[in-house]
């Protein structure tokens, strides 16, 4: 079946001439965001009561973009000064370029890794003695506290924010040739919000092996895949997915 809808359960790209606007333009498709899943900040209070003092840390591991947010946020509600002395353990140049956004750059000692945790975690050795903070949603990947207590240092997990379920009920109705996915959280979103969910001709888009297996677990069946070599992004997995069936 030919393919004219798509609906991604994502935000929007905020820049210009995103893969997605290319993908539009050249396969004449219409394509729909909406995310499926949103963050909400945790109060101060509820941070006090996790036992976090700002005060005790020398250093701050951020992995998101939204933990830069949550990070600052809390720092502001709890009236803590965050010290020039801080040294700021960055996932990747995105996350590190992001937070230009609260502090001068070239005033602080801040740490980039290239784009996963793991590769992170040589620029934490080197600093063993620091006391670490690292601010989280309540979902958190295996790997990183795995990571941080074989290399045995001093750390902490803070929940700052949540990911919460976003209602979808005026989607009850609409229906999309293509559905896109990034995250298990995505995969939960859909089935909570239409728990009668028959998958039928709808084809559905996964990226990365945990949504693989979240949507398998759901027992949707999975028509498009990513990363894969031949297709290491998304848009480029649906171009080649439409390429074929829009013959």
């Amino acid at each position: 079946m030919k393919v004219k809808t798509i609906l991604v359960s994502q935000p929007e790209p905020k820049v210009e001439n995103s893969p997605y606007s290319r993908l539009i333009e050249k396969e004449k498709v219409k394509v729909d965001f909406r995310p499926f899943i949103h963050v909400e900040g945790v109060e101060a209070k509820n941070v006090r009561q996790q036992k976090i003092d700002l005060n005790n840390f020398t250093a701050i591991i951020l992995t998101s973009r939204n933990s830069v947010d949550h990070f600052f946020r809390i720092a502001d509600e709890m009236r803590f000064k965050v010290p020039d002395s801080m040294k700021y353990f960055c996932q990747s140049e995105a996350v590190a370029y992001y937070l230009q956004k609260y502090v001068v750059y070239r005033k602080r000692k801040i740490y980039v890794g290239k784009r996963t945790f793991n590769e992170l975690i040589p620029l934490i050795k080197k600093y063993k003695d620091e006391k670490f903070l690292l601010p989280s949603s309540d979902s958190l990947k295996p790997i990183v506290p795995e990571l941080l207590d074989e290399l045995g240092v001093n750390w902490t997990r803070g929940i700052f924010y949540k990911t919460v379920i976003s209602d979808l009920s005026d989607l009850r109705n609409v229906y999309y040739d293509i559905l896109v996915f990034f995250s298990p959280s995505g995969i939960e979103s859909l089935m909570k919000n239409f728990p009668d969910f028959e998958q039928n001709d709808t084809r559905i888009a996964v990226f990365g092996n945990s949504t693989v297996k979240a949507a398998t677990s759901a027992g949707l069946r999975i028509d498009i895949q990513a990363p894969t070599p031949e297709t290491p992004s998304m848009t480029m997995a649906l171009q080649k997915y439409i390429t074929s069936v829009n013959k």
